[in-house]
């Protein structure tokens, strides 16, 4: 007689818990500072929708607004939303510098405020990644766009040096049970799982974005200042983890870092992502 060991269910992650500590990280530092030497991405997502101008569009867990400046200097009507109000208001500043129209608003990605096919666009620029209930995220970005609308997505890929940045982090703060990697969204398999049945097409395109900085003792710097879930990090840790934390972070630079010259050019892999709605 065989017995089959049946492996027992996980219980499911507290998304709400999790959320909350992931607001507080987010609001830590200063994410502007680094979300600045991104632009370039959400310029070239912006151009890979080709929206006509006049479209309305929504940028989900927009940070300091990146894509949302990208779509409105292209004309698109844009509400620009995040559920950290200090961030929108450094994209509220940006955009009053350009004279740009946009809309800022608090909101959830994984409850968005807006009624069912409300914009012709809906894109996220290393942004809804992040959301802990990963499947409610990508339902709630397909329910405000309208049919033959497009939805624009830039994430990290999971073998990226920033999948591997949340890995390391992960190894030395582990992550409640459960809780699946940001970096799945960088991953075309789980991207066709929830935006394939509702789509027409999905175009899938691997593009790298080079961090540079004058070091990789530089870069660490400004990431354990700025970047909230590394500083967070350092926060959470005693001076033995900080020390530990801060050797496997640079080991890592040192693997994908491709300048010769003592300064930091670090190339890491995303996911330009341009969905057709059906």
């Amino acid at each position: 007689m065989t017995t089959t060991l049946k492996t027992p269910d996980l219980p499911s992650p507290d998304f709400a818990a999790i959320k909350n500590r992931q607001q507080a990280a987010w609001a830590s530092g200063d994410y502007a500072r680094i979300g600045v030497t991104l632009q370039i991405v959400g310029e070239a997502l912006a151009e890979a929708m080709d929206l006509p101008a006049g479209a309305s569009a929504l940028d989900v867990a927009a940070g300091n607004g990146n894509v949302s400046l990208a779509l409105a200097r292209r004309g698109a009507a844009v509400v620009s939303t995040d559920y950290v109000p200090a961030l929108l208001e450094r994209g509220q500043r940006r955009a009053e510098a350009e004279g740009l129209p946009l809309v800022f608003q608090v909101a959830d990605a994984e409850a968005l405020p807006f009624a069912a096919g409300s914009f012709d666009a809906v894109a996220s620029t290393f942004g809804v990644m992040f959301a802990p209930d990963q499947d409610r995220a990508a339902a709630e970005m397909l329910r405000v766009c309208r049919p033959g609308g497009r939805l624009g997505l830039a994430n990290w890929t999971p073998d990226s040096f920033i999948g591997e940045v949340f890995r390391t982090l992960g190894r030395h703060l582990p992550p409640p049970a459960g809780l699946k990697p940001p970096s799945r969204w960088g991953d075309r398999a789980w991207i066709e799982e929830p935006f394939g049945p509702a789509a027409t097409s999905i175009a899938f395109t691997l593009k790298s974005f080079v961090f540079r900085y004058a070091s990789p003792q530089d870069f660490l710097d400004e990431f354990r200042r700025f970047y909230g879930p590394i500083h967070k990090a350092f926060l959470a840790l005693d001076a033995q983890g900080q020390q530990a934390f801060e050797h496997d972070l640079l080991s890592l630079m040192a693997r994908f870092n491709d300048a010769r010259d003592g300064t930091l050019r670090l190339p890491s892999e995303y996911a330009e992502i341009v969905i057709t709605k059906a």
